[in-house]
């Protein structure tokens, strides 16, 4: 089965800008040498920097956009509510590999292919974004690196369900090929 977007019709179009590259504009084209691009890679693979911090900072600033979402004012549009809870998890899904905490990126990923075709912000997704929320928090405070094996596994699986659940009981209310 494809669980991709829970099967369901994506609702919202990621729009690709591509700015100017001003650098290359100035030092011109080329490639990186072998060298280079070894020893960037080694960089990547031995830093050690501590990821804590930064997916705090993402983490708190998904909170509230949760909260605001529970809490809407009349003028908050739900596609403005929807990306304010979206974009600090793109970014832990960004930044998780990359400080190898590719568990986070999993999960964040699978936060963003539901909150991407979802229609509405009502209890059962607020509560949804907080699972997903409260297993991030908790991978980041159990310093738990790479994919958490069996155990990871066992996570994504659950939350996965949890969504899965939320589109079979709204299946008569969802409109699936509609755009919001």
């Amino acid at each position: 089965m494809d669980i991709k977007h829970y099967n369901q019709a994506p609702k919202r179009d990621a729009t690709f800008i591509t700015p100017p590259n001003l650098i290359k504009g100035k030092v011109g084209s080329g490639g990186l040498s072998e060298q280079i691009l070894r020893r960037a890679q080694k960089l990547l693979e031995t830093h050690t920097a501590d990821f804590a911090p930064l997916a705090d900072i993402y983490l708190s600033r998904m909170m509230e956009s949760i909260e605001k979402a529970e809490n809407p004012d009349e003028d908050d549009s739900l596609e403005d509510l929807i990306t304010a809870i979206l974009l600090p998890c793109v970014q832990l899904k960004a930044n998780g590999a990359m400080f190898h905490y590719q568990l986070i990126t999993r999960i964040a990923d699978r936060f963003v292919q539901f909150m991407e075709v979802v229609e509405r912000l009502d209890k059962e997704t607020i509560e949804i974004a907080k699972a997903y929320h409260s297993t991030i928090k908790i991978v980041v405070a159990g310093k738990i690196k790479g994919d958490g094996g069996k155990q990871g596994d066992a996570l994504v699986d659950e939350l996965n369900g949890a969504c899965m659940r939320y589109f079979d009981k709204h299946r008569d209310t969802i409109d699936f090929g509609k755009n919001i």
